[in-house]
């Protein structure tokens, strides 16, 4: 039997043309210079730019916020304000039940009052004390001069009893009125003086009263500083969030209510390892990429460095001089000022991720 001869299909492609020699070679030449060029131009910016700058992505958005917190307990009246309100310096924020606050005051100024009265009834006195000195001294000075004229008929006896021209018992009657005389003249003098230290007792009273008065008046000016205390005002332009407080809740002194997120003071915080702290300073510029918006790039510059690293002000910091050490390397939080406009702050909230670098070629000597 003959076995079947097999055909052949025709070739359906252009035949390939020869590589001429040495055509791999050049490329590889070709791709190594370009290679090589590349690694010198990233050496040559690693040296001269790179190695100067700075990065972490352990950064957030931070703002310096306000806790609204009551200085009084009481009921809430009012909540002026709803959440991610924005507000206003001074505005009205919530209002707590003034009535015990207002009915406090209205007693500190009866107790003003009365103090007032007390010290007009004791002046009042001191007039009419006046009156009783002056009688005092005139029933003295009438004392005083019949003491005087007694003694003088005292005197004028002696002799003539001397002479017999009178008898003893005249000169003794005499003399009993001239004694009698000077005593009442020790009685309307210790009278005058004791009129006069009443003087001085109603005037110590009047001090008293009037004392009791500014006392009064201090606690009313407490007093209405605590009514005044029963609005709430924000301190400060901002932001209103985690709001809690609720109409008709009971609040506690200092309880937090809010919080006021201002939005005209953020900026970053980028925790730097230790190893990159080297050459940072002050015032230095920095590139700033917000997570939340990767196209826009901001600038800023470095505000401050913190005294120390996150560790050393933790609730419990590291006692690395006890037990087993594992050597862990630290992070300095810095701050960066946030050059922002303000269409951009109102996108940029507080905690957001950022990614930081820093150009550190200024210090670099």
């Amino acid at each position: 039997m003959n076995e079947p001869i097999p055909i052949s299909a025709p070739a359906t492609g252009t035949p390939s043309k020869p590589e001429p020699p040495g055509s791999s070679r050049h490329r590889l030449v070709a791709a190594g210079a370009v290679a090589a060029l590349v690694g010198a131009g990233w050496l040559a910016y690693h040296l001269q730019v790179g190695r100067y700058h700075e990065e972490t992505n352990d950064a957030y958005l931070q703002t310096d916020g306000v806790t609204i917190a009551p200085k009084l307990s009481g009921y809430v009246l009012e909540v002026l304000v709803k959440d991610n309100q924005p507000v206003s310096a001074g505005q009205p924020l919530v209002r707590i039940d003034p009535r015990d606050y207002r009915a406090q005051a209205e007693q500190y100024k009866a107790q003003i009052a009365i103090a007032h009265a007390n010290a007009d009834a004791v002046r009042a006195q001191i007039d009419e004390q006046v009156s009783a000195v002056e009688q005092a001294r005139i029933q003295l000075q009438t004392a005083q001069t019949s003491a005087a004229f007694a003694a003088a008929e005292a005197n004028r006896y002696a002799p003539l009893v001397a002479i017999g021209a009178e008898t003893s018992e005249q000169l003794a009657t005499r003399r009993n009125q001239a004694q009698q005389s000077a005593q009442q003249v020790g009685i309307h003098r210790a009278a005058l003086a004791n009129a006069e230290k009443r003087i001085a007792s109603l005037r110590a009273q009047v001090r008293q009263a009037e004392a009791q008065a500014g006392s009064a008046e201090a606690q009313l000016k407490a007093a209405n500083i605590n009514l005044e205390s029963t609005t709430l005002v924000a301190g400060i332009a901002g932001r209103i969030g985690d709001r809690t407080v609720r109409q008709g809740q009971f609040v506690q002194q200092g309880t937090r209510l809010m919080t006021l997120v201002p939005s005209d003071n953020l900026y970053i915080v980028a925790n730097f390892k230790e190893t990159q702290m080297r050459r940072m300073r002050v015032g230095q510029s920095a590139e700033i990429t917000i997570d939340a918006l990767p196209d826009q790039r901001f600038h800023g510059h470095v505000d401050s460095i913190a005294p120390g690293t996150g560790a050393q002000f933790s609730l419990l910091p590291p006692q690395n001089a006890t037990g087993n050490f594992t050597k862990i390397v630290q992070r300095v939080p810095v701050r960066i000022a946030l050059d922002a406009d303000a269409n951009a702050r109102q996108v940029l909230v507080a905690g957001l991720s950022a990614k930081v670098e820093i150009a550190t070629a200024g210090a670099r000597q």
